[in-house]
């Protein structure tokens, strides 16, 4: 008799991309590296944070882009979910290509259940499409995409290995947020 496992129950690694937050272009003597979160920013990383600390989202990693913009990012939401470990901080996720993503994850540790990677755009939405089947958009400013990996180390991430298991943005959360939501902003 031959067992036949689903996806889900198969399932070992989580991955959560995350794109940074709404970006400030109000200084133009700073370089695209250097700019911070608007005032929206701010406000849609607060609603998106508190989501993911009442949903008990936590990662064993953060590694985020160099860029600004993304460490802030990385840094709220840590606070916000209480991540306790180190945010890994990597000039390599800025202005890279999704292969330079998928390397990233390759030389991560095993013990590492789950991941959290907080970078930009194009990368996310190209790396999104090239690990699931589906045929993902565009990933917005704050947008989060947790995508199941069928792999038992990270050394295996390639091509279709995942299925999207969700997507939030802060646009969800425009006309109604939950109570609980609401009452921990």
């Amino acid at each position: 008799m031959s067992v036949y496992l689903s996806f889900k129950e198969s399932i070992i690694k989580t991955l959560y991309l995350i794109r940074h937050a709404k970006s400030d272009w109000s200084d133009g003597s700073l370089s695209d590296f250097e700019r911070g979160l608007k005032k929206r920013g701010h406000k849609d990383l607060d609603t998106i944070s508190s989501y993911m600390s009442l949903q008990q989202l936590k990662p064993d990693l953060i590694i985020s882009s160099l860029a600004l913009r993304a460490q802030t990012t990385a840094d709220q939401l840590g606070k916000k979910i209480d991540y306790e470990g180190r945010i890994h901080y990597m000039e390599e996720l800025y202005n890279s290509r999704p292969e330079t993503l998928m390397n990233v994850l390759t030389l991560q540790d095993d013990s590492y259940e789950t991941i959290f990677l907080v970078g930009h755009n194009p990368e996310l939405t190209e790396f999104v499409n090239f690990l699931v089947e589906d045929n993902f958009g565009k990933m917005p400013s704050l947008g989060v995409v947790a995508i199941n990996l069928n792999i038992t180390t990270w050394a295996d991430i390639g091509e279709k290995c995942g299925e999207i298991d969700f997507f939030i943005q802060p646009k969800q959360f425009k006309y109604y947020m939950p109570k609980k939501l609401r009452k921990s902003l």
